[in-house]
């Protein structure tokens, strides 16, 4: 099994050093995917939105359709899924219902079957990871390292959609630089 979690803060080493410059998600997904395609063998492949159907997957039985960077062996063996989430305009508490969306789907990939999956989350806006406002609803899964689970609805807005989250999951934040920070969560294996 390979260890991309020493590969995400490798990638953050660099980024924090500049070497490698992120400035929102599609440069994260870019950036990222390229990193870990430097360091496979020939052996894997690294692909950009991916759909779930091409591993055999039925499409209406996740919460998202295609995978932001899915990296698998040739003969299909070792499958991982890494979801993405770098909100860069506000919408607080919608950006955070949509990264508990992504922390969904890859445990419905994990269950499914896929070797392990991850979600990284990049902010540079402090509301997300601190505020001396609101710490309740949403806000406690990401400014106070609770755990992610159960049931989780649609904060704003027309309160039409929810999904489970079965295991437990914690947004443990990491200095990137000032005042940039991210975590990573993963799920199965």
């Amino acid at each position: 099994m390979i260890d991309f979690e020493t590969h995400f803060k490798d990638f953050f080493a660099e980024v924090s050093s500049g070497k490698i410059e992120i400035y929102n998600e599609f440069s994260l997904q870019h950036e990222l995917g390229l990193y870990l395609r430097s360091l496979l063998n020939a052996n894997y492949k690294v692909q950009f939105e991916r759909p779930v159907s091409y591993f055999g997957l039925v499409r209406h039985g996740f919460e998202k359709k295609e995978i932001d960077i899915a990296i698998y062996s040739i003969d299909l063996l070792e499958r991982y899924a890494v979801e993405l989430k770098y909100p860069r305009n506000g919408q607080h508490p919608e950006q955070m219902f949509k990264a508990c969306q992504d922390i969904c789907f890859v445990e419905q990939l994990a269950l499914a079957g896929f070797t392990r999956c991850y979600f990284v989350m990049v902010a540079d806006d402090p509301n997300f990871y601190f505020s001396k406002k609101s710490s309740d609803g949403i806000y406690r899964y990401f400014r106070q390292q609770h755990p992610i689970n159960g049931v989780i609805e649609k904060p704003t807005g027309v309160r039409d959609h929810a999904f489970e989250i079965k295991g437990q999951y914690s947004l443990i934040w990491n200095n990137l630089n000032v005042p940039t920070k991210f975590a990573i969560v993963s799920v199965g294996g």
